[in-house]
């Protein structure tokens, strides 16, 4: 009724056919008493002519044609004589030359630019606002094809692996998974409530017992913290998958081939730093905190953090030697070319490790003469100095950068100045995907919200190495769990582990955290029932498949990979959420505002 073509598909074998299009005004110009519509759907641009003897009353209608106005028209397909070719359009051989003209709906003048150069440089807020408007831009719709062909993939290669997909409930119970959750009070049972699952850990598990053997999801979840570049505010989605009678390397080779598939498929990028078997790099947590100063190391480019403990404890400068005898460590970090640094520059990266705890941030330049440059040299002695900075492997035009603190700190004081390092001197090439694993991660930590309480480093659902001796003999920070998170490009794109199924080992290491026994049947007791009757060792992990697809596509923001986003402060500014309700609702779900 509409259209016999879409506004994309016309070329010149079509010439001489009478068609039917409908789509939005894109551009409208006049030239020598002939109207030019450039007509736009999903699909293209097709120019469409409008001559004045198509009679008065349909080029007058042509006429008041305006930007985002619906229209459907019909005519005959012509082909552009030779030099009014565009090259730059599928459709640039031909154009339709009008015989009718319906308008489908008008349209206001648009708040902003919905297509040309300016269209994406508007203000954030004011896109979001009318977000129906900025999804018409071709970047934005491309980008959402992508994703739906990148997630059929994904839902391929799993079916095609013997994985049964499963819906798992939304309105499920709270699970201590690291973020608050979104309460949902329940009407039919007042004052309790269900909580939105911040992952279907606890489902896919019980489905493992129930012996399903190998489950996936493209799996909604819910988490109330704060949004950042590559995190969405309130829901997100990711690649739930869960294994049985498994090890983590198991997990590894059904996951490893699946991410190189998406790199090539769905990215201009090409895969990097594979071991010579052609795996992921498997980096210890230890280990990449100690070289890189984070676990989720980019690995794009060669930048190692070099212990020099052992080399300074016994120097003259006293910020190094009081930092070892206190039971701390001296990490130096050696950048190539890093000489080319100004002094505000590298007090810029001294404010930038100052943000993660450092009290300041030593430094010494190697001239392109070999000279070196410090207000510490004065203190190591200059030969001192110069052999500390032969011992990193610092060569002229480089400098080194120094930390000295309690282990933890200086590791990750200067994994941040190695990340804007990185940066600053464009080592982070775009054309490249690192993948890794950081694996081993401690199963306790101490709390950042509670100081001198032990909590859970990871996922509290994970065997511990060693099992339930080593709760009960080791200390808890020296404990190892069979916990791995994936990393793209300095990304933890996903977490997973090798699960605990042992209802002794879950109430020890949940004690060891603080959680009584009745407190763990209070809040797991479906996992703990179920452990009882047979499961099978079992792990898995869960890609974040927006965080994935922002770093493949390099993108500013994970909000780009929506169709309809939260702000940075999230709310929907297009729906105004969240907003009130009326009284009527809040009393039948029991609820009283303070």
């Amino acid at each position: 009724m509409f259209r016999t073509h879409t506004c994309g598909e016309l070329t010149r074998s079509a010439a001489g056919e009478e068609v039917s299009l409908s789509g939005w005004v894109h551009r409208r110009r006049d030239h020598g008493g002939i109207i030019f519509i450039d007509l736009r759907d999903r699909y293209g641009l097709t120019q469409v002519t409008f001559h004045p003897s198509v009679g008065e009353e349909l080029f007058a209608v042509a006429d008041s044609l305006r930007s985002e106005w619906v229209i459907k028209v019909t005519g005959r397909v012509t082909a552009r004589p030779d030099d009014m070719v565009n090259g730059d359009l599928p459709t640039g051989e031909i154009e339709i030359s009008a015989t009718g003209l319906e308008i489908l709906n008008r349209s206001e003048t648009p708040p902003f630019e919905v297509s040309g150069k300016k269209a994406g440089e508007t203000n954030e807020s004011l896109r979001l606002q009318y977000r129906f408007l900025d999804l018409r831009r071709p970047e934005l719709q491309e980008l959402l094809r992508l994703k739906s062909e990148y997630i059929r993939h994904i839902r391929e290669y799993f079916h095609a692996r013997g994985f049964t997909e499963v819906q798992t409930p939304i309105l499920a119970n709270s699970s201590p998974e690291g973020a608050r959750d979104f309460l949902v009070p329940s009407r039919l049972h007042p004052g309790k409530f269900y909580a939105l699952p911040q992952a279907p850990q606890q489902w896919k598990q019980l489905l493992m017992v129930g012996g399903l053997d190998r489950y996936f999801q493209v799996a909604p979840c819910f988490r109330d913290e704060d949004p950042r570049m590559d995190r969405h505010y309130g829901e997100f989605y990711q690649l739930d998958m869960e294994m049985s009678f498994v090890t983590q390397e198991d997990i590894f080779a059904v996951m490893e081939p699946l991410m190189i598939e998406l790199t090539e498929k769905f990215s201009k990028k090409r895969v990097v730093g594979l071991d010579e078997n052609g795996r992921f790099r498997r980096i210890p947590w230890r280990e990449a905190l100690t070289k890189y100063g984070t676990d989720k190391p980019d690995l794009r480019y060669d930048m190692e953090i070099v212990p020099v403990t052992d080399q300074v404890a016994s120097s003259g400068f006293s910020v190094f030697a009081d930092a070892v005898a206190e039971g701390g460590v001296v990490h130096a970090l050696p950048v190539r070319d890093g000489a080319k640094f100004t002094r505000r520059e590298i007090d810029e990266l001294t404010e930038i490790a100052k943000g993660k705890g450092a009290k300041g941030l030593a430094y010494i330049v190697v001239r392109e003469d070999g000279t070196l440059q410090s207000p510490i040299v004065k203190f190591l002695g200059e030969d001192g100095a110069k052999e500390l900075v032969g011992a990193v492997g610092a060569k002229p035009g480089d400098v080194v950068f120094f930390g000295a603190d309690a282990w933890e700190m200086v590791c990750k004081s200067l994994g941040a100045v190695r990340n804007e390092c990185g940066a600053r001197l464009g080592l982070k090439d775009p054309s490249l995907a690192a993948w890794s694993w950081t694996v081993d991660f401690p199963m306790y930590s101490y709390s950042e919200i509670e100081p001198g309480k032990v909590d859970f480093e990871h996922n509290p659902f994970s065997m511990p190495q060693g099992g339930l001796d080593a709760l009960r003999t080791k200390a808890p920070l020296d404990i190892v769990a069979y916990q791995y998170d994936m990393i793209l490009n300095g990304f933890e794109v996903s977490s997973g582990a090798i699960r605990n199924h042992d209802p002794e080992i879950m109430y020890e290491a949940f004690r060891i955290a603080g959680y009584d026994r009745d407190e763990v049947d209070r809040r797991f007791g479906a996992l703990i029932r179920a452990f009882r009757f047979g499961a099978p060792p079992h792990g898995g992990n869960a890609p974040g498949i927006d965080r994935i697809l922002m770093a493949l596509s390099d993108l500013d923001s994970i909000r780009d990979i929506y169709a309809f986003p939260k702000d940075g402060s999230g709310r929907d500014l297009m729906m105004d959420s969240p907003g009130e309700v009326d009284e009527k609702l809040l009393r039948d779900a029991g609820i009283a505002l303070r």
